[in-house]
């Protein structure tokens, strides 16, 4: 099968697409012939060897954690009712780092799928995972948000911030969202209720100057954003990073995404309701995954960069 993969840490450059032995299917595990795949930026930090320290790394590495596609076949022990012919999307995390998505076959264990939202086309889908849970954890468990809570987003327009927004708004929340100015009008679209321009100086002195402090605060950014989260929440520690463990030093919470199966099906539900909506920015075929890392990497890609198969 034809799968991406480097040998070695760097540059996009480092990729290419070769062929590699298919990937042995476990007892618990679902062989899935990938339509599409997605660039997160933890793909390239990745490739670039920045997470050595944080999951065991086995080169040669095949990228990617995204995938939706249709089942090729199932292993002896799956349960979830999963059969051939079955359109799926996943989060294919693992315990190390070696067989991703970014291939014509994935081995994914079971706990990682489920069936793709029947309103989404295979390359919005695969958008979905990896941003849609870490969102969704984000939101639902790190911050616990409720009916009528106010909850600042940082880097609305983002892959994460874009679908926050929106499943914010489906918990009855009143969202403030950060963004540039010419993302302003699209992120009200998606339900923004107020929208703030974080070129204008520190959101804690926009939020004083208008609507006042908020509830909760998700930080997509780091830096001088979570440094300055404290004030822009009432209490001062209802906060939540993806991005910098830090925010446990501030009282609030850091959130590693994780596969979650009931997740992924409540992300599949908003979408076929017609309550989330994945924004693809660009598209790449397999044969070009380096620009699309590219791509990525540049920054503000203004949603999704995602790649077919």
């Amino acid at each position: 099968m034809r799968a991406a993969i480097y040998d070695e840490f760097g540059g996009p450059e480092v990729l290419e697409v070769r062929d590699v032995p298919e990937p042995p299917v476990g007892p618990d595990s679902v062989l899935v012939r990938a339509r599409a795949t997605s660039v997160n930026p933890v793909d390239w930090k990745v490739r670039q060897g920045y997470l050595q320290g944080a999951l065991p790394h086995h080169l040669p590495i095949v990228p990617g954690w995204d995938v939706a596609g249709v089942v090729e076949a199932v292993g002896p022990a799956v349960r979830t009712g999963l059969v051939p012919g079955d359109e799926v999307y996943g989060y294919v995390r693992r315990d190390d780092v070696a067989l991703g998505t970014s291939a014509e076959l994935v081995a994914a264990p079971e706990r990682t799928l489920a069936p793709k939202p029947a309103s989404l086309s295979f390359e919005e889908a695969a958008a979905l995972p990896l941003a849609g849970l870490t969102a969704y954890q984000a939101l639902t468990e790190g911050l616990e948000v409720t009916d009528g809570d106010r909850v600042l987003v940082h880097a609305a327009s983002g892959g994460v911030g874009h679908l926050a927004v929106q499943i914010a708004k489906a918990q009855g929340a009143h969202v403030v969202a950060t963004a540039s100015a010419g993302a302003h009008d699209w992120l009200r679209e998606l339900g923004a209720d107020e929208v703030l321009d974080y070129t204008a100086g520190p959101i804690s002195e926009q939020l004083a100057a208008g609507s006042g402090k908020v509830d909760a605060v998700l930080d997509l950014i780091g830096g001088d954003a979570l440094d300055d989260a404290p004030r822009q929440v009432e209490g001062g520690t209802r906060i939540v990073s993806v991005i910098d463990p830090a925010v446990r030093d501030l009282g609030g919470t850091y959130v590693f995404v994780r596969p979650d199966r009931e997740g992924l099906e409540a992300l599949a539900a908003l979408a076929d309701d017609g309550r989330l909506r994945v924004r693809v920015a660009a598209t790449y075929p397999l044969e070009e995954i380096a620009a699309a890392h590219r791509h990525s990497e540049e920054g503000h890609p203004g949603g999704k960069v995602v790649v077919t198969l």
